[in-house]
């Protein structure tokens, strides 16, 4: 996105975002930064931070404070709109997603996920891994035939309850 070109808060994936994320966007893009720069300026997984843009994640107070210095934004609008009375909407849109990134996530669980679940179970027993208590990192790995894409779901394993 060029420095000038102004986020569009009524287009997926902006539409029903607080509109406060269109700033965040725009700021973003005029300062030139990743979300990687950003994460490292509040001390944050950049993979949090873009999810805090995409209205996913809720900030602590501090949060707020050093985003706002980050992107020479006012505090009290950041705070406004993402502060402690907001709640984050997490989820993946409409199924099955139209992004052609989502719908290859979407697509590896389609064709993965009950060869993923045996081995988890094999492994651990029982239950589920947690994507409330995970990290998500996304790396790069050079190749000679392609740079590939190396996604990690760090999460906690949850062993179902016996009643």
């Amino acid at each position: 996105m060029g420095v000038w070109q102004r986020v569009n808060p009524n287009a997926e994936p902006y539409s029903g975002l607080p509109s406060i994320c269109a700033q965040l966007f725009e700021a973003k893009a005029r300062k030139g930064l990743t979300f990687g720069d950003i994460g490292k300026a509040l001390n944050r997984d950049e993979v949090w931070v873009a999810a805090v843009f995409y209205g996913q994640a809720k900030m602590e107070p501090q949060d707020i404070v050093n985003l706002a210095q980050t992107l020479d934004i006012q505090q009290d609008a950041i705070s406004a709109e993402l502060g402690p009375h907001w709640w984050p909407r997490r989820g993946l849109g409409p199924m099955p997603p139209e992004d052609p990134v989502l719908y290859r996530l979407f697509e590896g669980v389609l064709v993965y996920g009950t060869a993923i679940k045996a081995v988890i179970h094999e492994k651990f027993g029982d239950g589920i891994q947690s994507m409330i208590d995970c990290k998500v990192t996304v790396d790069k790995k050079e190749d000679p035939k392609g740079d590939r894409v190396l996604l990690t779901f760090d999460g906690k394993f949850l062993k179902y309850a016996q009643w």
